[in-house]
């Protein structure tokens, strides 16, 4: 099974084709570029040096949301638009379920955290069980950095973090962490389309995916215009009671 997959779901733009078990090629950047701007070209260029028929593809793979708004809709038109060319299936790969295979077969208990701003992060709980299968302990969410924090220290078990929150967080959680924990090094930290094709795998098997017309981003929440238009509109209506 030949997948291509892409994550431009945080400031990460990364493609990789993985064909069963063996990663073809992935092509991954963290520059102050836009997924506009380098997500095509890095197909283009991905698929040209490896010398692969664009429709030898039997599925299309993609981190979901939560992350950025505007790379999720990149991402999300892209996926649909070549699954609806190649008429072929998108497999959704929740975000940081995609980066908690960055550190697959770790006895700890993966956090992975991308930063939502506000002192919030995207966040979820996953572990390898005793069959190398990854278990969603708790479904991706937005938290408070600190309510989170808390929730891991009353858990005590062995930690790993990984994801863009690094960067912003590491400070507070170095100084309010009381559990075990470790920060996944640079090239586990940040989000890979190989580790998204990985997770789509086993996903393909148990029949989750489906059609590119029916594909939608899962963003957990509003956009921060979403929300001032709503806070505005409150207000609004607040001073005509």
């Amino acid at each position: 099974m030949k997948i291509l997959a892409f994550d431009s779901s945080g400031l990460v733009a990364s493609v990789a084709i993985v064909e069963n078990n063996n990663l073809i090629a992935e092509y991954t950047t963290n520059y102050k570029k836009t997924h506009s701007q380098t997500l095509l070209p890095m197909l283009e260029e991905i698929v040209k040096m490896t010398e692969t028929d664009k429709e030898s593809f039997d599925a299309l793979a993609v981190a979901a949301g939560p992350g950025s708004f505007t790379g999720l809709r990149i991402g999300s038109a892209t996926v649909k638009g070549l699954a609806l060319a190649w008429n072929i299936p998108v497999i959704a790969v929740p975000t940081l379920e995609g980066l908690a295979y960055n550190v697959w077969g770790t006895d700890r208990l993966i956090c992975p955290i991308m930063d939502a701003r506000r002192k919030q992060v995207y966040t979820g709980l996953y572990s390898f069980n005793s069959d190398d299968r990854l278990e969603t302990i708790m479904d991706q969410t937005p938290m408070d950095i600190a309510d989170l924090i808390d929730q891991l220290n009353e858990r005590g078990e062995k930690v790993i973090f990984v994801g863009d929150g690094i960067d912003v967080y590491a400070d507070v959680l170095k100084e309010k962490m009381t559990a075990d924990y470790a920060f996944a090094p640079a090239h586990m930290n940040k989000q890979r389309a190989g580790s998204v094709a990985a997770a789509a795998r086993v996903r393909y098997a148990a029949g989750q995916y489906e059609e590119g017309d029916t594909f939608a981003p899962e963003y957990l929440r509003q956009s921060q215009a979403e929300r001032e238009r709503a806070e505005k509109e409150k207000l609004e209506n607040d001073g005509h009671e």
